[in-house]
């Protein structure tokens, strides 16, 4: 499914002209290149936001852009082409990156890079992390009020601190509606496995699981028809996921990764540099959020509470736990 959604993908691009191919605004319009995550274009999640956001920004703003793919995790090497390349920002998405990006960054001090989702130091790095344990809370709220089992699931691709923030979210609002719900948590170790994804998918299920969240990628589209294939609810995660699985996905968490590389390339093209050194976006900054919630019909009352909910968020009267927990 993922080579087919890639292949049409790149077909599409062929078709409207080369993403790196000037347009009529844009002969010397700014460059930005991006390595994307393990699992690479066509993940219908973390990978394909980013890439609808520098999308955007070409059509809108005039901006050229390439991307580069590491499945085989030679980060470095890829790094250094688009260094070679001349662009004047390199975007490395995801936190596995993160090592490979400071070491080209300490060598190459004069260009400016992006870290999402990671936290650097080094001078030339800007940094954009997101607050997705505030969308994830509201999700498991309604996942707490969706359940008839009482048992909710969650699966993350990778045991990484960014993951935790899912996963802890998760916990805190189903518990938030429901004190005593059980909540089944497992990492797949790998964020392109969809058969991973749908055998803890299964496992969850056999054991009366009857919601699933997942921060897994492409390991999480397993997860989502396998959930759809045995009847029970799932929530999506990073874009709208309901099309993966109409019968089910009840709600995805958004992480507007389109949103944020959208505005860093606005910037640059309005102010030519971007000189803030880090960002940490949450549900007051549209950083996180819910999608439409479909399938079900929540009643008035649970409606108001998700708002209340994200409200109370956002004015720190709820404060969702970010790190890991020690009850994990």
């Amino acid at each position: 499914m993922k080579k087919l959604f890639t292949s049409f993908l790149l077909i599409t691009l062929l078709i409207a002209g080369c993403s790196s191919a000037p347009t009529e605004t844009s002969t010397e319009g700014y460059k930005i290149g991006i390595l994307l995550s393990d699992a690479g274009l066509g993940d219908e999640s973390f990978n394909d936001s980013a890439f609808k956001g520098l999308e955007k920004a070409r059509d809108e703003l005039g901006i050229l852009f390439d991307y580069k793919e590491a499945p085989d995790g030679k980060y470095e090497e890829k790094l250094n082409e688009l260094v070679a390349e001349k662009y004047d920002i390199i975007i490395g998405l995801g936190f596995s990156v993160q090592e490979a990006l400071e070491k080209t960054a300490k060598q190459n001090p004069s260009q400016q890079f992006i870290l999402i989702d990671g936290q650097s130091d080094i001078n030339n790095i800007i940094s954009i992390t997101f607050k997705e344990q505030e969308g994830s809370f509201l999700v498991g709220m309604i996942a707490a009020m969706t359940s008839k089992t009482g048992k909710v699931g969650f699966i993350g691709g990778a045991d990484a601190p960014v993951i935790h923030h899912f996963e802890n979210g998760f916990i805190e609002g189903a518990r938030y509606v429901q004190p005593s719900i059980e909540i089944m948590s497992d990492y797949a170790g790998t964020f392109d496995d969809t058969q991973a994804g749908a055998a803890i998918a299964e496992r969850y299920i056999k054991n009366n699981v009857d919601f699933i969240y997942h921060a897994a990628g492409f390991t999480g589209f397993g997860a989502i028809k396998k959930a759809e294939e045995m009847g029970i609810y799932a929530a999506g995660v990073d874009i709208d996921q309901f099309f993966v699985a109409e019968k089910t996905v009840v709600t995805s968490m958004l992480k507007n990764v389109d949103l944020a590389v959208y505005q860093l390339a606005k910037t640059l093209v309005e102010n030519g540099k971007i000189t803030e050194k880090s960002f940490a976006l949450g549900l007051a900054d549209q950083g996180v959020g819910l999608a439409d919630i479909r399938v079900i019909q929540l009643t008035a009352e649970q409606q108001t509470a998700i708002e209340k909910a994200k409200e109370a968020i956002i004015s720190g009267t709820i404060k969702v736990t970010a790190e890991k927990r020690n009850d994990q």
